[in-house]
């Protein structure tokens, strides 16, 4: 057994420095698990260090554009909507309607069908557009997940696709009725789920829906207790010493002392196991250590909130319609598939181009048997008849990436067309980027940055996994994460083995004090 002498320099000193930290995880923890209801709060990018401000259209400040009928443009992207002329010179603001808050205005993708209806798909609905009012309006459908992804149109018909299922109906404008549609369950399908996502969710409570994220939210704030009973553990005997050497009273600051290691310990023995398990899963959640999860799928743990009877729940990612081949190409998270109807069973193609885990970005039509798919893996042309894919930030044919690594060398936000034909590549670091031509995109105008601000949620995300420290540790930044949890986990572990050892020699003392 470990001596309490050794388990005590275990606890005391990496749990003092650890304890600011674990503040801040568990604050950020707490809003980032509740992403619709602080939807609204925003921060000035101008307080935040420089690698979060938008320079060039980088950090996903777009996605892709919609040229319109009328000749006008729509940019769209975490800046929300935005209409521009045909040469993305003057900018005016399209986000009417939507909630407040630059969350509420993150959008996936904006259609127009053929006889001049808008959609917009966004991070919490599907909205379309009130030509009379002018301002985008809500469409209330029966979802489990509110995030809708992409939309595309098949003659009058207009079709929706959020994360779980596909919504279709006769464009209509705002009075389009959508029926709701689950896809068949593909060929040699196992009800398995990425042990990536199984270990977020039991990390966020998810796993559990509602009542595993509030718990976790409990947790959140016991781990703040912790650490703050903790430094009042560390500081307050010497400060009661002199307060006491001073001849003051030192009733109410003894009251503190005495009450919150009361409950620092009787929180730690009740909850510890639950803690250890939040630290060490939050461990697998940014590389290096994903890196070693990110290729492998476990079935769902049973009436979970993953044990979901849809073979696609959480799973589509991006649709085209072909109209050369009259097929739909369904990308998801499980490899693209291929289906005339949403009827029939989705088919799997052979050849499959790299995605990376954090998903698909940019999914179009390039020619008439190749199609443009972009991701943080690169930037790759796809025919789905060769076993080849062409990688276009080499120039030559895609070789495997042996590392691991969830990214590649340009990380691809997403891509936009001119109305000559000219593309254009939105790479999260470089920003907007001439493709196969050089004609370069105009800078991001004074009055998109000015209301553009960080969502608290993504202020959080950048927080919690240590992104906001870049600046600082460069990229050795990513092993915050990794060792936080590590030393958490210890701090946890040893804490819990001083408590019981301390009360096992209570109950051996106890049993050898002679009957009187």
């Amino acid at each position: 057994m470990i001596k309490t002498t050794t388990l005590k320099k275990f606890h005391k000193w990496p749990g003092l420095i650890l304890a600011f930290i674990l503040i801040y995880y568990s604050i950020t923890g707490i809003f980032m698990n509740h992403r619709e209801f602080f939807s609204s709060i925003d921060v000035n990018r101008k307080y935040l260090p420089s690698q979060f401000n938008y320079t060039n259209w980088n950090n996903s400040a777009v996605k892709s554009n919609l040229i319109l009928s009328n000749g006008n443009n729509l940019v769209y992207g975490n800046i929300g909507i935005w209409q521009t002329d045909t040469t993305f010179s003057h900018f005016i603001s399209f986000n009417n309607g939507f909630p407040k808050g630059i969350d509420n205005r993150k959008v996936f993708d904006v259609h127009q069908t053929p006889n001049g209806d808008l959609y917009a798909a966004t991070q919490f609905g599907l909205f379309g557009f009130n030509k009379t009012s002018n301002q985008w309006e809500a469409f209330n459908l029966d979802v489990d997940i509110k995030r809708f992804v992409t939309l595309e149109s098949k003659n009058d018909t207009i079709i929706a696709l959020n994360r779980s299922h596909v919504f279709k109906g006769k464009s209509d404008g705002l009075k389009t009725t959508f029926e709701k549609i689950a896809l068949k369950t593909p060929d040699g399908y196992e009800q398995k789920v990425s042990l990536f996502e199984t270990i977020w969710q039991i990390h966020s409570g998810e796993i559990m829906g509602i009542p595993g994220k509030l718990f976790v939210d409990l947790l959140g704030l016991v781990t703040i207790f912790l650490s703050l009973s903790g430094i009042i553990y560390f500081f307050f005997p010497g400060w009661i010493k002199n307060i006491r050497a001073k001849g003051n009273n030192i009733n109410l600051i003894s009251k503190i002392y005495l009450w919150s290691n009361k409950w620092h310990n009787k929180l730690g023995e009740w909850l510890f196991a639950f803690l250890i398990l939040l630290f060490f899963t939050g461990m697998f959640l940014r590389p290096p250590l994903l890196i070693a999860i990110a290729n492998y799928s476990v079935p769902p743990i049973a009436f979970s909130h993953l044990d979901q009877p849809n073979p696609w729940y959480d799973k589509l990612r991006d649709l085209i319609y072909d109209s050369e081949k009259n097929q739909f190409i369904l990308a998801t998270s499980d490899g693209i598939f291929h289906l005339e109807d949403f009827n029939q069973q989705p088919k799997l193609f052979y050849s499959q181009p790299p995605v990376s885990v954090m998903g698909i970005n940019s999914f179009e039509k390039y020619d008439t048997d190749t199609y443009l798919v972009g991701s943080f893996s690169g930037l790759f042309l796809w025919n789905p008849n060769f076993t080849d894919v062409y990688d276009l930030s080499t120039g030559n044919i895609y070789v495997n990436n042996s590392s691991g690594r969830p990214i590649g060398d340009i990380k691809v936000g997403g891509v936009l067309t001119d109305s000559y034909g000219n593309r254009y590549l939105a790479e999260y670091d470089k920003g907007i980027q001439p493709l196969f031509h050089n004609k370069n995109f105009p800078k991001m105008p004074k009055e998109i940055l000015d209301n553009s601000p960080m969502s608290l949620w993504n202020l959080s995300l950048e927080i919690h996994t240590g992104r906001i420290f870049q600046f600082l540790l460069k990229d050795f930044y990513i092993l915050i994460v990794p060792l936080s949890g590590l030393v958490a986990v210890i701090v946890t572990l040893s804490g819990y083995l001083i408590f019981t050892n301390r009360l096992n020699h209570k109950r051996k003392n106890k049993k050898q004090v002679p009957n009187g």
